[in-house]
């Protein structure tokens, strides 16, 4: 059974297969719900995993590492949201970073899922409301994939880690009939 949970918490303290982190192109450890994903997981050991990958990666891409020392997952996702500052129109890019998550969730053998509200902060640009938007992407990516795959069942919980951005969120996932 698929279940989607709009809270207002952080995707870090989730209890989920997968954390997402809500990363850069290098897979760098950088600020906000990054560096607490980092901390949380062992910065050298998480660094060593992202160190792997050949970056930098595209808007839109999703890989995964162990999420070693953090007790309430068994796998972290890096997600590259899409900086809107940089390119103003990258909505596609957005749908992609979760849809694309929600794959390599799928491709590990994993169900259940926090995510933060990406490129709805520093990279959210001039977009009028950056926490609408991602949800609303986030929605539609969860539609997409639970049509695409009607016989894998899965739990998304997506975070609004401030008062203000739960309300933003909520209006958002109010209309949406999810």
């Amino acid at each position: 059974m698929n279940k989607f949970e709009l809270i207002n918490a952080s995707c870090a303290d989730q209890e989920a297969d997968v954390v997402v982190n809500a990363a850069n192109s290098r897979l760098w450890e950088g600020g906000g719900i990054c560096g607490v994903i980092f901390s949380r997981a062992g910065r050298r050991e998480l660094t060593e995993a992202c160190d792997k990958y050949k970056t930098p990666l595209h808007d839109g891409e999703a890989v995964i590492s162990p999420a070693f020392n953090m007790k309430n997952a068994k796998a972290i996702i890096h997600a590259v949201g899409p900086n809107f500052g940089v390119t103003p129109t990258a909505f596609d890019e957005l749908f992609n970073a979760y849809y694309n998550s929600l794959s390599v969730m799928k491709d590990n053998g994993y169900h259940s899922i926090s995510f933060p509200l990406i490129s709805s902060s520093i990279f959210g640009g001039d977009l009028p409301n950056p926490v609408a938007e991602s949800t609303k992407q986030c929605i539609r990516a969860y539609k997409k994939f639970t049509e695409d795959n009607p016989d894998y069942d899965i739990d998304v919980k997506l975070c609004a880690f401030t008062d203000i951005e739960m309300k933003k969120a909520k209006q958002e996932y109010d209309k949406s009939e999810v």
